[in-house]
């Protein structure tokens, strides 16, 4: 506890010692110091600094020289660079100055590990000065009598410290004031200068760090003069064409110098200037005559001075001034060509003669007028034929021959030299050989292969190809001696095309041609895929070639890149000249994406995405399906008409079942073999010509079959092979002609079902029919499959069987149905009749019982003659109403039980006019 709080006062007092003042309002004398203070250090020299502790603090707060730390801008110094001279002094060494910062500092740590600061100082690194190099100075005239000294040097390196320069000047015997720069360190101005005496110059320059002069420069001020430009300077035209003239003032006195001059002058609108020969100019003057200029030509003139024996400085150019030399004769003809249109008449040429203006320095003055002469060379009386034109074209018609063209043009003072063109009436000459293009820098050079033959000159005709607009035809001629040009005015990405012609004596050769690019770029746009036909495994891709404007170069090739929707990309090289290319091997159904790149020397450009889908079967799957499906049923239905024709009886014997005919109706020949005598002959009959009667069937139910005895049971038996014997003479339609249920008939099929069936029908009928056409009626036995039940007014309760009284009773049950009109034959065709109890056995006895109306009928029991069972059962099913078959059923042989016993209907007699009760 003790000690903490004696280093708090430790701390407490060392703050004191640093900070508090003393009684004469000075600051009490710290605890220590550093030495050296605020140095200055040479860049990458050696440096140590000591700190030096004071013995007031030594006594009061026990601290040592061991327990400084040095720090350099809050960084601590490695210990390997301490050095502890004794207990109050310690020492820290820099090997180095370029890593030494500022502040340096000196500080103590005590032993409650309390830092504090003793000392710091500031340290600056730096450079002495270099010896100022490349001392110049120059006088400038300012005025006609003003003129100042300024003197420039290299201060040369960088010092990092505050260095001062200084321009000294003396004369042998005299010392002027030094000349200190303002803002630089470079150059420095003297306004009091004298000539004709020399003087010595020097710079000095100075920093902490020492300080260095530049070598002396002894110059006398008027061999260092520049003056100023001549001033005032006009031009003005002489009396010849070739010559202007200049005069100008000088602002330097004679007697201060004497000058010479430097007079240069250029065309007007031209860079590169011209000077006048130096020893034509090498004296003092105020004017001069240029020479050798072109006629009609503005020239612009600069004048410059110096002194006579070139020791010194020249003046600034003058300010420029122009002038026009006059007027002379054109110094050569305008170069003339033509174009010779015959697409209207092979006969008669439509030619273009065209010629170029002349260059200023070739006119010579304003041209007024062409001179265009035509001569037939063909025809030596032919005249000559002039036209004066002012622009540079004519047209002419002539007729196919051969020409020769004179062109001359005319200024205010005379005419060019006449131009010659000859006009061949046929190219025949040999070509030029080998035309090539290649581009230079801005111009387009065109080199061919001059023929064998000897070529006054060479005509190359160029123009801007274009898909809007006719190709415009510029020209330029060529001496014989030239095998190449430069084509100026030629724009990049633009296609031109080139044509050289030669020139003979004697005609003209036919003109080679070439197309060429200054420069190529890629195309601005690519094509337009699409396509023209798809299939399904190949494609047929069409597109249509870039304008000119587009290609910007030489289409080297079409890239073509397919691919499916997820599938890799295809790519296929396509020659430029194609319009249309066929993808093969493609998959059927399948959606594609297709595009399509140009391609130029400089670049490619791919057009839009176009999109196709082949086809799921190829040309002629279709019909190779579809045909030969059409055939199959087309043999198909052949055979089926075929067929259907074959057996068409046997199909309208099925659909059109045959509905007899009454009228035709044989019915009277179906009698059985002992007909019973009726007698017809009275007209008032009870049954009407032509009108049916209805058939009542009476229901007899079999209660038990041992009941019946062996012969009761062959009347069954014979139903049965009367079926069988009468099936073929069926239609095979089934069911009641009266539209009612149909009811479960006997048949072969059902006689081991005996047992499971409740109820079986055989259905007799007796028809009887009034003579027809005065024919004698018979008695006619027929069967019925009709199924309709007997309506339940029609059934009798009372109706058994009871041997040969009974009979004649049955005949009086069954009345005349007399009401009954053709309009009621849709009606039911039987009548339902009362079912016969089963109580009796006898009652079977009536079951093959036949009567006729007017007769009385014979009761058939079970002992009835073998013939009257055949001719009741021999009959054919007869139809009842359209549509409606009758056939014969039959009855199982073997007897049933009782209560299984089927049931069966009574055949009945029935007249018109109702049922007669027996």
């Amino acid at each position: 506890m003790f000690s903490r709080w004696s280093w708090v006062a430790c701390g407490f007092y060392l703050m004191l010692n640093i900070c508090s003042p003393d009684a004469s309002g000075g600051l009490v004398q710290s605890c220590g110091h550093i030495i050296p203070e605020s140095p200055v250090l040479a860049l990458g020299s050696n440096f140590t600094a000591l700190c030096i502790l004071n013995e007031s603090c030594l006594d009061f707060g026990n601290i040592y020289a061991n327990q400084i730390i040095w720090k350099i801008k809050n960084r601590v110094v490695p210990k390997e660079q301490y050095r502890e001279i004794n207990r109050t002094v310690s020492s820290v060494t820099f090997n180095d100055t370029s890593s030494l910062a500022t502040p340096l500092t000196c500080n103590i740590v005590a032993d409650g590990q309390i830092e504090q600061n003793i000392y710091g100082i500031t340290v600056t690194v730096g450079l002495a000065p270099e010896k100022p190099k490349n001392l110049s100075c120059i006088v400038h005239q300012i005025s006609r009598f003003t003129y100042v000294m300024t003197c420039t040097w290299n201060p040369g390196r960088h010092t990092f410290l505050d260095t001062e320069f200084r321009l000294r000047y003396s004369w042998p015997e005299e010392v002027f004031p030094d000349c200190i720069p303002k803002g630089v360190n470079n150059s420095c101005t003297v306004t009091d200068i004298q000539f004709f005496v020399n003087t010595e110059i020097w710079v000095e320059a100075a920093n902490a760090l020492g300080k260095a002069e530049s070598d002396p420069l002894v110059v006398d001020p008027i061999d260092i003069v520049k003056p100023l430009s001549p001033q005032n300077v006009s031009v003005s035209s002489g009396i010849l064409p070739t010559v202007l003239k200049l005069t100008w003032e000088n602002w330097i006195s004679d007697a201060v110098m004497t000058l010479k001059f430097n007079i240069r002058y250029r065309v007007t609108g031209d860079t590169s200037w011209m000077e006048v020969p130096s020893e034509d100019t090498a004296s003092p003057r105020t004017s001069f005559s240029v020479q050798g200029l072109r006629p009609y030509t503005e020239y612009a003139f600069s004048i410059r001075c110096m002194k006579e024996d070139g020791v010194g400085y020249w003046s600034d150019w003058s300010e420029e001034k122009t002038g026009i030399t006059t007027e002379d004769e054109p110094s050569k003809g305008p170069p003339i060509w033509r174009i010779i249109d015959a697409s209207h008449s092979p006969a008669l040429w439509t030619v273009h003669l065209m010629w170029k203006a002349l260059k200023p320095f070739e006119a010579n003055g304003v041209i007024l007028q062409y001179e265009v002469t035509v001569r037939d060379k063909s025809s030596l009386a032919s005249p000559l034929k002039k036209y004066n034109v002012t622009s540079t074209n004519h047209t002419l018609q002539l007729p196919k021959g051969t020409y020769e063209v004179t062109l001359i043009a005319r200024n205010s003072v005379g005419a060019s030299p006449p131009s010659v063109l000859l006009i061949p009436e046929s190219n025949s000459k040999a070509p030029v050989k080998n035309l090539r293009t290649l581009p230079k820098h801005d111009k387009l050079w065109v080199g061919w292969t001059a023929p064998n033959s000897y070529v006054l000159k060479y005509v190359i005709e160029w123009c801007l190809v274009s898909s809007n607009s006719d190709c415009t035809i510029e020209w330029q001629i060529a001496l014989g001696d030239v095998q190449g040009i430069d084509l100026k005015g030629i724009k990049p990405f633009k296609c031109y095309l080139i044509t050289v012609y030669p020139l003979y004596a004697d005609g003209q050769g036919s003109g080679e041609s070439v197309k060429a690019y200054l420069k190529q770029d890629r195309p601005s746009k690519g094509p337009t895929v699409q396509t023209k036909k798809v299939g399904k495994a190949e494609a047929v891709l069409t597109w249509n070639h870039l304008t000119v404007e587009e290609q910007n170069g030489f289409i080297r090739n079409y890239t073509i890149l397919y691919k499916t929707i997820d599938g890799n990309e295809t790519v296929v090289t396509v020659d430029p000249s194609k319009t249309e290319y066929t993808l093969s091997s493609l998959t059927s159904d399948t959606l594609y994406t297709v595009r399509m790149m140009a391609s130029t020397d400089n670049g490619s450009r791919t057009g839009p995405d176009f999109t196709f889908t082949t086809q799921k079967f190829g040309k002629g799957e279709i019909e190779a399906i579809v045909v030969p499906v059409c055939l199959a049923f087309l043999l198909i239905v052949l055979l089926g008409v075929l067929f259907c024709f074959n057996k068409r009886d046997l199909i309208k014997k099925h659909i059109w079942p045959i509905v007899p005919d009454p009228s035709k109706s044989n019915i009277a020949q179906w009698s059985p073999q002992v007909p019973a005598k009726h007698n017809f002959n009275s007209k008032n009959q009870m049954y009407p010509e032509g009108s049916f009667t209805d058939v009542s069937v009476v229901e007899i139910e079999a209660d038990d079959k041992k009941s019946f005895s062996e012969q009761d049971l062959k009347p069954f038996d014979l139903l049965k092979k009367e079926k069988s014997t009468s099936e073929g003479h069926s239609s095979g339609i089934g069911g009641s002609s009266c539209m009612s249920s149909p009811r479960q008939s006997v048949s072969d099929s059902d006689e081991g079902e005996t047992t499971q069936n409740t109820s079986s029908t055989v259905q007799y009928s007796t028809v009887v029919l009034n003579g027809y056409r005065d024919q004698t009626p018979v008695q006619v036995f027929s069967r019925s499959e009709s199924t309709q039940p007997l309506l339940d007014s029609e059934e009798r309760s009372e109706d058994h069987a009871g041997g040969a009284d009974s009979a004649a009773q049955r005949q009086q049950y069954f009345r005349q149905n007399g009401g009954q009109d053709e309009n009621n034959i849709d009606r039911s065709c039987f009548e339902r009749a009362k079912q016969i109890t089963h109580g009796n056995e006898g009652d079977l006895v009536g079951f093959v019982q036949l009567q006729v109306s007017g007769q009385s009928s014979q009761p058939l029991g079970l002992g009835m003659a073998k013939n009257t069972q055949e001719a009741a059962l021999s009959n054919i099913s007869q139809t009842c109403t359209e549509g409606q078959t009758v056939r014969p059923e039959t009855v199982e042989e073997n007897p049933l039980p009782v209560d299984d016993m089927p049931k069966s209907y009574l055949p009945q007699t029935v007249r018109q006019g109702g049922y007669m009760p027996q």
